[in-house]
């Protein structure tokens, strides 16, 4: 049975989109991949309001600013790309992911995140994770993970 990751806390805390690293993305150097991710939401000339926001912030402004036609249908792939970014860019990251080795790596939530993460205040048991989510972020993860790996073996 695979090491199941349930909160990107602690020793785990890397893997949360609100740790601090550099990302480069579209021109632009951002201290965090919600930093990145918020500022991707919308129009290219207001992304530098989150160069110097925390996290935290970041993700407050982005729940205001006016969305990019389509964003819904492209959340998924930026994202993609930028946890790519984050440890294909961070080697000290890079390292720590694939440590991780073969453990599921779910996003474990108590503020009810069921798209990115799950919702650790909801038991459910026919979902793969144990609990209500579709823990997209996790299974991100885990896709980026394997494609270091296998970049490694070359």
């Amino acid at each position: 049975m695979n090491k199941v990751i349930l909160r990107f806390r602690g020793k785990y805390s890397f893997l949360s989109n609100f740790y601090p690293c550099r990302v480069e993305y579209e021109g632009l150097v951002y201290p965090s991949v919600e930093n990145a991710y918020q500022a991707s939401k919308t129009a290219p000339h207001r992304r530098r309001e989150f160069l110097n926001l925390s996290p935290m912030e970041a993700k407050k402004r982005g729940r205001k600013v006016p969305l990019l036609q389509g964003w819904e249908s492209r959340k998924v792939d930026v994202m993609k790309e930028l946890v790519w970014k984050k440890f294909s860019q961070n080697e000290e990251l890079k390292k720590k992911l694939l440590e991780t080795g073969n453990a599921i790596l779910i996003e474990g939530t108590t503020w009810g995140d069921e798209f990115w993460g799950v919702n650790l205040k909801k038991k459910d048991e026919n979902s793969p994770w144990g609990y209500k989510g579709k823990n997209v972020l996790g299974q991100i993860l885990m896709e980026v993970r394997e494609k270091l790996r296998k970049e490694e073996d070359k």
